[in-house]
Order: C-alpha cells, then structure tokens, then sequence
C-alpha cells in the first residue's frame, strides 16, 4: 500500500510570519488578537481579529502577482514557497506530471470581491455598476480555483489540481483529499494546505448577525476562550499553512527528512442544520472512529488532539461529546487542546494550520497549550491543556474540524519511526 508521508511545512499566521514563528507563538501561547485594522470596525458588534503581518514584497511576490491576486492567493504562495523549500526537493528533480496542488478555502477571494464592489458600485449607490471601473483580474476573483491554479503554474505541476471548499473543514479535507491522491497513485508529490483571508467587513457583518463572534473588545488578547466557562463567541482570524505530502518510497529515494505520516483520514455530514450542532457528536464521532480505524489505532494510543476548539458554547461541548464517543475513557487522558485560542478561527484555513501544529508537535515532543483557559466549562471536563505547553511524546496526533453545513473531518498523523528526526 502506498503511504503519504509530510516533508514539509510552510505557514503564514497572525503573530507568526514563518513556521518558527508560528510554533514559537503557540507554543508561548500568547494570543495574536487586537482591533481590527484593515478597515474601521466600530459600526460592528465585533471589532477584534487575529490578522498577519503580511507584506507580499517581504515573501519575494512580484508587484504583477499582487496585482492579479487575492490576499488568501498571495498568503497561500508565500506558504506554499515556505513549505517548498522545506522539503529540500529541488524544483528541476521533480516530475511534473506527478506533481498535484490541492488547496483549501472557504470564502476565497472575499477581500478583492467586496473591494472592488465597493469601487463598481459607488459604495453601493448604484444599483447597475460600471464595469469599466472594475480590476482587469476581477475574474481570477470570482473563481477559488485560481488559487490552485497560480501555485500549479509557480511549481510547475502538471498533476491533478483542486480547491476545496467545505467551510471550516476545507483545510483538513484538502489534506485528506492530496493523501488519496498519493494513495491511489495519482501522484507521487502534493503540495497541500489551506488560506483564508476572510476579515473584510461583509464576513464581520455576517458573523455578527448570528451572534457566532466575540463581543469582548476592550480585552482582545483574552477573547478567545475555548472551552472556558466565560467564553463568548469565537476570534475571526486569517492565514495559511502548506504541507508538501509525499509518497513515502519516493520520499525515502531522496532521502529526505520527514515530519510524520498520514495514516487516517475520515469526513462526515450532520444532514441536521446550516449552523446548529447535535449535542451527541455522533457524526464527528464516526469520523474520528473512522481515522482511528485506518490509522489501525487503539483507542487509547493518542499522545495528543488538536481540537477544532472554535470557542463557542455549541460546538466546545459538540466536540467534548464526540471525543467520549470515539474514544471512550481514553478521552479523559489524552492531551487536547485549540490554538485558535491564540491564532483565532481562520475558517478554511485553520485546518491546514492546525495540521501543520500536529505535525511539529510529533516532530518536536511539545503539545501546545489552550490560552486563557482559566474557567473550565463543567460540560468540557477533559484535559484541554489549560495555559502552559507540556513536553510530550507524540506518536500519534489527532486533528479535528467542524464546519457550517455540519461537516466533521478528522484526520490522524504519526510518526514515522524509520525517518530522520525533524528538525
């Protein structure tokens, strides 16, 4: 059987400009939230978001590629060349025919579709808009493929390409979907992840109108509260990450260094409510069971969870069902904990990032911490990793996602005995 192996890792995400960065941050667990400042957010309920310090120039992006690119395309290049370069191939070695790009994302080119709305329609005045007025590239906005295909074209891969868009989840599910592909020999090599750059003032006014984001402005840093008992609604966040996933002979050919090895990967529908959950967690349940399943992992062989952890009252205690669930009284010991309490909820996006946290959390022995988990939700009564990192072994990682529209994904990474260790 042919098995789908990280050798590398690129990420783009608030308070960390690159992976050390990254890791650096979750690890400390100190929160990259504050006001909003990509446009003025006082008519809004919320008016904090976790954003990245992101200047195209600074990741070697052209003044063409920003100008005919989305934030979420140039967030996912810069992740993308980060993970590439990772991974120690070099470009010319690689057989393009068998290389893939799946990406994930669910709002895709938000930010350049409601800006040049804006500018089409006189801030909304007319009804009937010039379209003289609008960017030539306009159309490269209205299609998420672009995405895949802008990174098809810089890495010059010629294998199978996709965008995935299955809201909150799509980050776990291109993963997923790039690791078939390995193991059903579609390709050897996929360059796989996810980028969201959702914090315009439409998707701000979206989430307040179902009340799904914090109020708690006048505290920023501590306004991500997973599974604390004081919790308000989640952080809007944005960002990318980017595995590049090989199949592990051709991985081993080259000698290359790997992170871990995709060993499970399930998704499941509620068939329930566009936003609601079942209090059960049957359905992320079953997807974890799933993974487990294909991973050929006993219940009890978890060393850590990243938890989708989005900090909303429905979906902590959602997910705390689901974990009993699938993992019976194993769930009390196993470490979980949500990162987004410090990078917030990057909806597509997060996924990939959170993977990205699995992997180095395998490689590098630490299970990050929950921030500002302080107050413990009685109905969330496991071990959510309040505060502090520990130093752990990880040989197996469990990372999960919920999104609108009910989808569950769970996916299991391992490590990799017979590799050379991470750096």
């Amino acid at each position: 059987m042919r098995r789908t192996v990280v050798t590398g890792i690129g990420v783009v995400a608030p308070g960390g400009r690159d992976r050390e960065e990254f890791w650096r941050r979750i690890v400390d667990g100190r929160p990259a939230v504050a006001r909003i400042t990509a446009f003025d957010p006082a008519p809004f309920r919320s008016r904090i978001a976790a954003e990245c310090d992101f200047d195209p120039a600074r990741y070697g992006l052209t003044p063409r590629e920003v100008r005919r690119t989305d934030r979420f395309v140039q967030l996912a290049m810069a992740s993308a060349d980060e993970a590439f370069a990772d991974c120690g191939l070099d470009p010319a070695a690689a057989r393009p025919e068998r290389m893939g790009i799946v990406l994930g994302s669910a709002t895709g080119a938000a930010l350049t579709l409601e800006d040049e709305y804006v500018v089409a329609s006189d801030h909304g005045r007319d009804w009937v808009v010039d379209a003289r007025h609008v960017m030539p590239f306009l159309h490269q906005a209205l299609v998420p493929s672009s995405a895949a295909a802008e990174l098809a074209v810089r890495f010059g891969a010629q294998g199978p390409a996709a965008v995935i868009s299955t809201g909150c989840t799509a980050g776990i599910d291109a993963v997923g979907h790039a690791h078939r592909l390995i193991t059903d020999d579609e390709a050897d090599l996929v360059i796989a992840g996810a980028s969201e750059s959702p914090v315009t003032p439409f998707s701000v006014a979206a989430f307040d109108a179902i009340r799904a984001t914090t109020p708690a402005n006048d505290d920023p840093e501590r306004a991500s509260r997973p599974f604390d008992a004081n919790r308000r609604g989640f952080v809007l966040g944005e960002g990318a990450a980017v595995l590049v996933l090989e199949e592990l002979g051709h991985a081993r050919r080259r000698d290359a260094r790997v992170y871990c090895e995709i060993t499970g990967y399930a998704a499941r529908a509620n068939g329930f409510h566009m936003t609601g959950l079942r209090p059960d967690g049957v359905e992320l349940g079953e997807a974890i069971s799933d993974a487990m399943a294909q991973a050929r992992l006993p219940r009890d062989a978890l060393g850590y969870v990243s938890a989708h952890g989005s900090g909303t009252r429905q979906n902590d205690r959602h997910e705390t069902a689901a974990y009993k669930r699938a993992l019976g009284d194993a769930a009390y010991r196993v470490p979980i904990s949500s990162i987004k309490s410090v990078v917030g909820h990057s909806l597509g996006a997060i996924g990939a990032i959170e993977m990205a946290a699995c992997a180095l959390a395998i490689a590098r022995g630490v299970v990050p911490p929950t921030a500002n988990l302080e107050t413990p939700d009685p109905e969330c009564d496991l071990d959510y990793v309040p505060l502090r990192a520990r130093d752990a072994t990880v040989d197996h990682a469990l990372s999960c996602g919920s999104g609108f529209g009910g989808f569950q994904s769970a996916m299991v990474m391992s490590r990799l005995s017979r590799s050379r260790a991470a750096a």
